[in-house]
C-alpha cells in the first residue's frame, strides 16, 4: 500500500516549514515566534507520520526572547545538512514598529537534530527570512529579504545574496541583489539543478493572497527570470479549497528522483460568513514535478494543494505520539508538548516536585507582560476541540487568579479563572481580552479542587466547571474563539491558538496554584 500523507501533516501552529532529508529520514523545522523553546523540530521516515524531536533554541545556547513583541521573535528558520552537520539559520525580530524592523540573523549547528546545538553565530541584520544555500563547489551562501526603513522608499528592497565563510564564522559583508519586483516576496530558497539556479519565493503576504512562485537563472548572482505562471501553489483564487493561505515552501528530494514541496496553509473556521484561521498556519506537503520547460509545477496540474498526497516509493513508518492527557508524573515538563512565552520555565515557578503528580504554578506577571508569565500552553490542532484541567488553589486577593486559558497573544485570550474578591469570596469568572478586557459575572464554587473545561467549535468557545457534587455544569455565555486568529483585529498577527494553564500573582508574594492534569482532546490521540 502506498503511503498517504493527509494534510496538514503538522497540525496546529507550525508555519514556515523548512525541510531536509538525511539518509532515509526527513526533518522539518517550523517557526515559533515569541514561544519558547525556539524552532520546533520534527522527524519522519515516510512524510506522513511525524514526531516532535525537540527544539534548536533554549537556555543551553543562551536563547531568551524577553521583551520581544507579539508575533516577533523567531521567524522562518532554514534547516540544511552539510559536511555531517545540521545547520539552522533563523531571524529574531525584536521590534517591528512603523517603518523599522530591528532584527538579528543567526546560525546554530549540531551533529544530530536532537542536539546539542551550538552557540549562535551572528549573520547580520540586513533583513529577515535568511536561508542557506550550499553550492556544489563547496561555498556557502545566505539568501534573504533586504529591508529599507526610509519612509519615502518601498520597505521591500529585494532578495539579496551574501557569501558565508564557515571557517571564519562570518559573512562577507557584501550582499548583491539577485531579484526584485514591485510587490513583496519573502521566504527565499535557492536550489541548483542541471539547468541552473532556481529561486523559490513566497509572495502575497501571509494571508488569503499567499502563494509560491519561482525564478530561474544560469548564474548564481542572476539575473533571475520569473515564471510566467501566476503561481506554482496558491489558494487565492478559490476560498472553498480546504487548504487556504497556501505558500512559503521548500523542496526535498524523494527516493528515485522525485520531489516534494512542504508549505504552510490554514484550515479556516467559518463564522457568520467570515473565515478565521484559529489554528494558525500549518505545515502541508505536495508532490511536484518539472514541466517540459523546466518550471516547477504541482504533480497532477493546477495550483491548489491537495489534502491527500501519495508517496508509493516510501514505506509506512508510524510513530508513537504522546497521549492527549498529561498527568505531570515526570520530573520535568515535556517540551515536545508544552511551550512557555519568551523564556524558559523556571523550575522554581513551574514546580513538579513540591506536590508529586501535580504541576505547581507560582503566579507570575499579568497577561500584558513581555517578560515572565506563569503559563504553559500547547498548540490547538483541530477546529473542534476540548481542553480540561483540575485546579486546586486558594486565592485571597483580586490580584491572584489561576485556571484554564485559550491564548493567541497578549491582546487576544479567553481565561476561565479561579479568583477572589470581597463580595463573592473564591469564585470563577471568564475573563476575555480582545483589545479591551471583559469579565463575566462570578460563578460560585465549593471548597477544594475545581474542574475546568473549554469546548471549542469552530469560531466559538464555551466553558464548563465541576459543581460541588462533582458533576460538570455548563457556564452561561459563548466566547469568541474567532478572535484568537490571524484574521481578527488587524495588525501583524502570525501565530495561532494555544491552550493551557496559567497563574497570576500580581503582587509577587509567592502565591501558587496546583494543577492535577491537562487533558487536551484536540490533539487527536
Amino acid at each position: 500500500m502506498p503511503v498517504i500523507a493527509t494534510n496538514p501533516i503538522l497540525r496546529g501552529f507550525n508555519p514556515d516549514p523548512s525541510i531536509v532529508r538525511v539518509g532515509d529520514e526527513y526533518f522539518v523545522a517550523t517557526s515559533t515566534f515569541e514561544w519558547f523553546p525556539g524552532v520546533r523540530l520534527h522527524r519522519s521516515r515516510d512524510l506522513a507520520n511525524w514526531e516532535v524531536v525537540g527544539h534548536a533554541l533554549d537556555e543551553s545556547n543562551g536563547f531568551d526572547l524577553r521583551g520581544v513583541p507579539d508575533s516577533g521573535g523567531v521567524w522562518a528558520p532554514s534547516l540544511t545538512y552539510v559536511d555531517g552537520e545540521f545547520w539552522l539559520a533563523y531571524s529574531v525580530i525584536r521590534t517591528m514598529d512603523g517603518d523599522n524592523k530591528d532584527l538579528d540573523n543567526y546560525l546554530v549547528t549540531a551533529p544530530d537534530v536532537s542536539g546539542p546545538w551550538s552557540e549562535p553565530i551572528h549573520l547580520g541584520s540586513r533583513g529577515f527570512d535568511f536561508s542557506f544555500f550550499h553550492d556544489t563547489d563547496g561555498t556557502h551562501w545566505i539568501v534573504g529579504v533586504a529591508w529599507d526603513q526610509r519612509p519615502e522608499h518601498p520597505s521591500f528592497s529585494g532578495i539579496v545574496l551574501e557569501q558565508y565563510f564557515h571557517d571564519r564564522q562570518r559573512v562577507s559583508g557584501e550582499a548583491v541583489q539577485i531579484y526584485s519586483q514591485p510587490s513583496l516576496v519573502e521566504g527565499p530558497n535557492l536550489y541548483h539543478f542541471d539547468d541552473g539556479y532556481h529561486l523559490l519565493l513566497a509572495e502575497g503576504g501571509t494571508g488569503w493572497n499567499h502563494g509560491i512562485t519561482v525564478a530561474r537563472s544560469h548564474s548564481l548572482t542572476g539575473p533571475y527570470v520569473r515564471d510566467a505562471a501566476p503561481a506554482v501553489l496558491t489558494s487565492r483564487d478559490d476560498p472553498g479549497t480546504p487548504l487556504q493561505k497556501a505558500g512559503h515552501g521548500e523542496l526535498v528530494a524523494l527516493p528515485g528522483g522525485g520531489w516534494a514541496l512542504v508549505h504552510l496553509a490554514s484550515r479556516p473556521a467559518l463564522r457568520l460568513g467570515e473565515r478565521y484561521s484559529t489554528l494558525g498556519r500549518e505545515t502541508c506537503i505536495q508532490r511536484v514535478v518539472f514541466d517540459d520547460e523546466g518550471w516547477l509545477r504541482l504533480e497532477g496540474g493546477g495550483h491548489h494543494g491537495r489534502v491527500e498526497v501519495s508517496f508509493p516509493e516510501l514505506e509506512s513508518a508510524p510513530v508513537v505520539k504522546p497521549p492527549a492527557r498529561d498527568d505531570f508524573e515526570g520530573d520535568a515538563l515535556d517540551l515536545r508538548r508544552w511551550s512557555t512565552l519568551r523564556s524558559a520555565a523556571d523550575p522554581a515557578a513551574f514546580d513538579l516536585g513540591s506536590r508529586p503528580g501535580w504541576l505547581r504554578l507560582r503566579g507570575g506577571h499579568s497577561t500584558a507582560s513581555v517578560f515572565e508569565q506563569a503559563m504553559i500552553a500547547q498548540r490547538v490542532e483541530e477546529l473542534d476541540a476540548t481542553v480540561e484541567t483540575l485546579v486546586d488553589a486558594e486565592p485571597t486577593s483580586v490580584r491572584q487568579a489561576a485556571g484554564l486559558v485559550a491564548w493567541y497573544d497578549r491582546s487576544a485570550w479567553i481565561w476561565l479563572q479561579l479568583t477572589w474578591d470581597a463580595e463573592n469570596g473564591r469564585h470563577l469568572r471568564v475573563v476575555t481580552r480582545d483589545r479591551t478586557t471583559t469579565r463575566s459575572e462570578p460563578y460560585a464554587v465549593g471548597p477544594g479542587p475545581v474542574g475546568l473545561r473549554m469546548s471549542i467549535a469552530g469560531g466559538d468557545l464555551r466553558c464548563s466547571a465541576t459543581a460541588a457534587d462533582g458533576a460538570w455544569r455548563d457556564l452561561p455565555g459563548e466566547y469568541p474563539a474567532y478572535a484568537l486568529s490571524d484574521d481578527h483585529g488587524g495588525g501583524l498577527r502570525f501565530t495561532g491558538m494555544f491552550a493551557g494553564v496559567r497563574a497570576d500573582d500580581l503582587d509577587r508574594q509567592g502565591w501558587f496554584a496546583d494543577f492535577d492534569y491537562v487533558d487536551a482532546g484536540f490533539r487527536g490521540a
